[in-house]
């Protein structure tokens, strides 16, 4: 089920939950791995292609459907800093939230004022940005179950010619290091950056540990490591979500392997798989 607007997201999961219908709720899909056997459950999609962004002065209120980097555009275009580090970023504005999505050392979570919620029995209010307990790529919104209908950015003014330098400089970067999903399908990385609470000390790279334990190296059926970057895996010809899904394992316990670190996988399986990374269930979303 597609929903583009925040009325119909609020009315479609409304109507689920009246009629007791299991569902999940994705966005853009870009860091989601599904089985390759599907799912039993009904699929709501919030996403547009058309960004639903209102500006008022250095406050932008923005629907959780709308793409990240069309909001990035939207506030470059009106001299507004605050997310321009965010560009090229995949996803949607409500995942973006739900992970505390960002890059060079700024997130998402730092510039949100409020975000409008629906929760599991269909209630729809707002929590301010302190109160979704926000961390290096985590929320609040990631175990509570509840849904980003939309949410209000504080921005701030900024030179508009160099927001628009910096952007094209951030995109050409992501081209140089990143595949195209259209040519190499990727669910973007596939683990999170080592924090600074972990045996490494400080916040590096889950990439820098992938490359020295040597998984670039490994393949399983169709998937195999991009050679650019060792935490995005492809799947190539011939490949499947079951292929996806073992690699990332040996992937991870390469790592664990060579220095005694447990990686934290970044991206979402849906549907039923061998056995989660960090989960015992067969089965999760």
């Amino acid at each position: 089920m597609e929903c583009r607007d925040p009325d119909s997201l609020k009315n479609t999961l409304r109507t689920l939950i009246r009629d007791r219908t299991p569902y999940v709720l994705i966005g853009g899909g870009s860091n989601l791995l599904i089985a390759d056997e599907g799912v039993d459950v009904v699929v709501v999609r919030y996403f547009a292609d058309e960004p639903l962004v209102e500006v008022d002065g250095a406050e932008v209120e923005v629907s959780g459907a709308t793409i990240l980097d069309h909001l990035v555009r939207a506030a470059v275009d009106r001299g507004l800093d605050g997310v321009t580090t965010c560009s090229g970023i995949p996803g949607t504005v409500g995942g973006a939230i739900v992970g505390n999505a960002g890059a060079f050392g700024k997130q998402i979570g730092d510039v949100l004022e409020s975000v409008e919620v629906m929760n599991a029995a269909g209630d729809v209010y707002r929590v301010a940005g302190p109160d979704l307990a926000f961390a290096y790529r985590r929320s609040r919104l990631q175990q509570s179950g509840e849904v980003v209908v939309s949410a209000r950015l504080r921005l701030h003014p900024a030179d508009r010619a160099g927001l628009l330098e910096e952007r094209e400089s951030l995109l050409a970067l992501r081209r140089e290091k990143h595949p195209d999903w259209r040519r190499e399908p990727c669910i973007g990385s596939i683990f999170r950056n080592i924090e600074p609470t972990s045996a490494a000390g400080r916040r590096q790279a889950a990439g820098w540990f992938l490359e020295e334990a040597g998984a670039k190296e490994l393949r399983v059926g169709g998937a195999y490591v991009y050679p650019k970057h060792a935490n995005i895996i492809i799947k190539g010809e011939g490949g499947t979500a079951r292929d996806v899904f073992e690699l990332s394992r040996l992937m991870a316990q390469a790592v664990r392997d060579r220095f005694e670190l447990d990686l934290v996988r970044e991206v979402r399986f849906l549907g039923r798989f061998p056995q989660a990374p960090d989960k015992p269930a067969d089965r999760f979303f």
